[in-house]
């Protein structure tokens, strides 16, 4: 397998799932819009984004909770979905909701305004919103997790979606996380080959 990534973007979360279950995989850096070799990633991935995934008979997988779904079903035996009904989808309910309303609703409005207002005079508006969308998921999440090490009983993919948005938090110091949070963050960044598999990206 192959996992294509942009240093620090969403995909890190996808990359400590891939150390956490700990099978061979390869890392090749994306392009970015508007850079010279980005034509040559559409190729790849005609959405042009990352997560992006190259499984082992070639195929093409995109979007995180998809590539997260795929990756604990075809690694059963490290349980990190659960095998019922209610319990996958409770699972799958809060990695969609970490994914597309706390990142791409959230932190992306606080961080690039641009994509949502092209007048400059918006911009603090969007990022007030944002920040607020971001805040709010962060809490939801320290409200779930209560103490526990997990979000959920025991470590599932939803996990990794918050892990990315924790370690952002951390890094680039937008939002704030709650101490079941920050212990969270930091239990997953001790783990040694994640913490590699991250810090990878920065010197690839």
């Amino acid at each position: 397998m192959k996992l294509f990534f942009l240093p620090g973007a969403c995909q890190i979360g996808i990359h400590a799932l891939l150390a956490e279950i700990g099978k061979p995989f390869e890392i090749e850096k994306a392009a970015r819009a508007g850079t010279p070799e980005f034509a040559a990633y559409t190729q790849i991935n005609p959405k042009g984004k990352v997560p992006a995934l190259i499984r082992d008979d070639g195929s093409l997988l995109t979007e995180f909770p998809v590539i997260a779904l795929y990756l604990a079903r075809t690694n059963s035996e490290r349980e990190l979905i659960p095998t019922d009904i209610e319990g996958e989808i409770r699972v799958l309910e809060m990695t969609e909701y970490l994914v597309s309303t706390v990142h791409m609703q959230g932190y992306t409005r606080a961080r690039r305004p641009e994509k949502f207002a092209p007048s400059e005079a918006d911009h603090a508006a969007v990022k007030a919103q944002g920040l607020k969308i971001f805040q709010a998921g962060l809490d939801r999440a320290e409200r779930q997790i209560n103490g526990k090490d997990w979000l959920f009983e025991k470590m599932t993919i939803a996990d990794f979606a918050l892990f990315y948005l924790e370690h952002w938090c951390v890094v680039n110091g937008i939002g704030k996380l709650g101490q079941s949070c920050q212990a969270h963050h930091d239990r997953l960044w001790a783990n040694v080959e994640i913490r590699r598999a991250i810090e990878s990206e920065l010197i690839t």
